[in-house]
């Protein structure tokens, strides 16, 4: 079931909702903490309209006024959160290309972004737009972008570089950095979104990433 065309939308699908002003700027706010804790407790079908009324502080009918309905609600509120989620993160990758030590740079990389992406409340928010996925495609495809423009799309740059200086033969970057990925934090990334109970265990996370950032660099040395 789509969202009704109750208002403009983006280019993903998501939800234009004018900002407010004074009060309605706090109303607003409650509004979608309120929401955001039921749809991450409950999912989108059970989530309950009362709870997030009653969690926000506000009238059913603020909610009803702000955001038209619980759809657009939920897409404006999970639309809005991902952009700011990432915003404040450091991606890290654009010194790679100049690192004194590739592997070692590779390796730290990959690292800092398994302890970004398996933080607990980036997998919250990932298991509920999977869940909701088929509903919502739309929130899939803004996740996509968000996440490669802030961590492929820098490091294919990096890649690139290296290649065009000799240092590694990566005739297509944007396929090597997925292989990068998927053999870094790839796997510990899946075990916790299906996982809930996982810790993450720092030794076993460095021995993934170690093992996966030398089976790429051994697939894109550089032949003599």
């Amino acid at each position: 079931m789509g969202v009704e065309p109750a208002g403009p939308l983006d280019e993903y699908g998501i939800p234009v909702i004018p900002a407010p002003v004074e009060v309605s700027q706090r109303k607003r706010q409650a509004i979608i903490d309120a929401a955001l804790v039921e749809f991450l407790r409950a999912g989108y079908s059970a989530a309950s309209m009362d709870a997030i009324t009653s969690r926000s502080g506000v009238s059913k009918a603020t909610v009803y006024k702000h955001f038209g309905n619980k759809e657009r609600l939920f897409l404006a509120v999970v639309g809005g959160i991902l952009p700011q989620t990432y915003a404040t993160l450091e991606c890290g990758a654009a010194g790679v290309a100049d690192a004194p030590d590739l592997r070692t740079a590779l390796v730290d990389l990959a690292t800092d972004w398994a302890h970004i992406l398996l933080r607990p409340d980036i997998m919250s928010l990932r298991r509920l737009v999977i869940g909701e996925i088929d509903r919502f495609p739309q929130l899939g495809q803004l996740w996509y972008r968000v996440t490669f423009d802030m961590y492929n799309r820098p490091l294919i740059t990096a890649f690139t570089a290296l290649d065009e200086r000799g240092e590694l033969d990566t005739p297509d970057p944007a396929l090597a950095v997925q292989q990068f990925v998927a053999a870094t934090v790839g796997v510990p990334q899946l075990i916790q979104t299906f996982r809930t109970d996982t810790e993450t265990d720092e030794a076993e996370l460095t021995r993934i990433i170690s093992s996966g950032v030398d089976l790429v660099l051994a697939r894109y040395a550089v032949k003599g």
